[in-house]
């Protein structure tokens, strides 16, 4: 484990922005680009990122994804030393996990446990889920936000986002799988795409025998609450009270696995939308919307 912490040590940096914004993060490039969560950095947008070596240097912020906790910055800086993304292995329950960050201010603190499961899920700030999450029993505190989780072999396989107040033993990190792709759409677009239908639902539970009596295969359907003016929901159509049982011919049997299905692949695209309104089955076609940085998921 000591070679682990020396050779991905020196990757490990304190993130300050604004004035109250502090917390962690690593660099994962020799010429500065570094990963960190977002809620760490949105009291910007002045950065600064503080070496393993102690010098303090300005920063700035590529981008924001708040649908995942996770933000892109570049130091000002050459030849720095950076730790590797492990996006093509999935940790596993058991194995080794140990966090490297400045919590409470205490700089390139080490601390060591086990992954204790993989694919749970965390709600976001903006009300997307963020899937495939890692728990683990290294011991986090405010300031390990945005630090990396590492695996025996000195890979980043997290990035350390969350604690549960009160609860020992339980922290979570946001797989690197996730964080190279969000890394990838912030140097692309400085923001991850996302699509919006423009409607708020809610999960909605069918009673077996309507759902025999419909010829439905699912046991639960989206009901439509209210729809945004001039969207996308509102040129396709869609009323209050509709159900709203597949997009795309995928299943929506919550919410949350509607929001999924709003990926940037489908931006302005046609879609087909299977509804019931009343108790006539129908399709129609939405054109989905690209979604604005910052609003609520949906």
């Amino acid at each position: 484990m000591v070679d682990v912490v020396d050779s991905v040590g020196p990757a490990v940096i304190g993130v300050r922005a604004g004035a109250v914004g502090q917390g962690s993060g690593f660099l994962i490039t020799p010429d500065g680009y570094a990963l960190t969560n977002d809620h760490v950095v949105a009291a910007g947008p002045e950065v600064e990122a503080v070496l393993s070596d102690g010098r303090a240097l300005r920063a700035r912020l590529v981008g924001r994804d708040p649908a995942t906790d996770l933000a892109l910055i570049h130091v000002a800086g050459s030849a720095l030393p950076f730790a590797r993304l492990e996006a093509g292995r999935a940790p596993r329950p058991g194995q080794l996990a140990i966090a490297i960050g400045n919590p409470l201010g205490f700089e390139s603190t080490v601390t060591a446990g086990i992954v204790s499961a993989t694919g749970r899920s965390l709600r976001g700030t903006h009300g997307r889920l963020i899937d495939n999450v890692i728990q683990h029993t290294a011991a986090l505190n405010p300031g390990n936000s945005g630090g990396p989780l590492v695996d025996s072999a000195g890979a980043v396989v997290g990035v350390n986002t969350a604690i549960i107040a009160y609860a020992q033993g339980i922290g979570f990190a946001i797989p690197a799988t996730t964080g190279d792709w969000v890394v990838a759409q912030l140097l692309r677009h400085g923001r991850v795409p996302r699509a919006r239908i423009g409607l708020a639902g809610r999960t909605r539970p069918i009673d077996p025998r309507m759902a025999r009596l419909l010829g439905l295969s699912q046991d639960f359907v989206v009901e439509i609450v209210s729809i945004t003016e001039r969207s996308a929901a509102a040129r396709a159509d869609l009323k209050v009270g509709d159900w709203l049982l597949a997009l795309d011919g995928e299943a929506t049997s919550s919410v949350d696995a509607l929001i999924r299905l709003l990926t940037e692949s489908r931006i302005g695209k046609p879609v087909p939308a299977d509804v019931l309104r009343g108790r006539e089955r129908m399709s129609v076609t939405v054109v989905l919307e690209e979604d604005e940085p910052g609003r609520a998921a949906s």
